[in-house]
């Protein structure tokens, strides 16, 4: 095995905490993993990490020994990097998105993107699922929310806005709610992929309050809970950009403003590899461009 592979592999179980994680960052198998551990533990005649109860631990020499590989990577990469530096880009890229927001806002930009490095393709794969980068071998991902894995490498390129909408014919006849403790006097439509507490977070008064909830119809996509709302069934909540159209054509209208939080937006690509040059490039060009737009305020509007 290659000596840098090795270092590589021991940032990897220290980053994730777990010789079976590894293997998934990786793509390795597991025996690989505890081989290469092993290996550089005889070599060293040291114990680089200890077992806790939870994860693996670097020793004191395994710190050590962890500063000088990253140094020692870090130096191999810029040295590929500044060897390719004249070389066109070229390879595969698989980006991922949620739906709506891929097709209205990274399609264009992949579509810039393409134009500008004839010889990359890419394969975009839309979904409202966050999708394992590792496990689906992808590139880049936009994630809109909190991101929940420590491992990703990310940067945060604006924000968009919770929001409470209903059609213009389920307020006439129901009337509008002007408080959150009001809503359980409405019918609601609630959107949840997984089991989750049925309630929502929202603002009043400049205070988070979480309000439970008794649904009318209860979905697995917001597609789904946004035709419904459109009906005329109750209150749905999405986030800002899913109803851009729809509030700007008078479809549906804006129930308790300003009553929904924050959501950060991040590109987000694998921690503890080399990023090859072409995610570089993209992730490069698709910050600038969705900064450019100005997320938070022009979906927000």
């Amino acid at each position: 095995m290659d000596r840098l592979d090795e270092l590589a592999i021991f940032i990897a179980i220290l980053e994730v905490g777990s010789l079976a994680g590894a293997a998934r960052r990786l793509r390795r198998s597991p025996p690989a993993i505890t081989r290469c551990l092993a290996g550089l533990e005889d070599r060293l005649g040291v114990r680089l990490v200890e077992r806790t109860t939870r994860r693996l631990a670097p020793t004191d020499a395994g710190r050590r020994f962890a500063e000088q590989a990253r140094h020692l990577l870090s130096g191999y990469n810029e040295a590929l990097r500044s060897a390719g530096a004249d070389e066109p880009l070229r390879g595969r890229l698989r980006v991922t998105a949620p739906v709506v927001f891929g097709r209205r806002h990274v399609t264009p930009i992949i579509v810039d993107f393409l134009r500008a490095y004839p010889q990359i393709s890419i394969e975009a794969v839309f979904s409202d699922n966050n999708l394992d980068l590792i496990e689906e071998e992808l590139d880049v991902a936009v994630r809109i929310g909190t991101l929940a894995d420590s491992t990703l490498v990310a940067r945060r390129v604006g924000e968009v806005e919770s929001v409470l909408v209903a059609s213009p014919g389920y307020i006439a006849a129901h009337g509008l709610p002007l408080a959150v403790d009001e809503l359980a006097e409405h019918d609601v439509i609630f959107t949840s992929g997984r089991p989750v507490l049925v309630e929502w977070r929202l603002i009043e008064g400049g205070r988070e309050r979480n309000v439970r909830l008794t649904p009318r119809l209860m979905v697995n996509q917001v597609e789904a809970s946004l035709a419904a709302a459109r009906a005329g069934l109750g209150i749905a909540r999405a986030l800002s950009y899913q109803v851009v159209d729809d509030l700007a054509a008078g479809h549906l209208v804006r129930v308790l403003p300003g009553s929904g939080a924050l959501q950060p937006v991040h590109l987000v690509v694998p921690g503890g590899r080399h990023m090859a040059a072409r995610t570089r490039a993209f992730l490069n060009f698709a910050t600038n461009g969705l900064q450019s737009i100005g997320i938070g305020h022009h979906l927000s509007s």
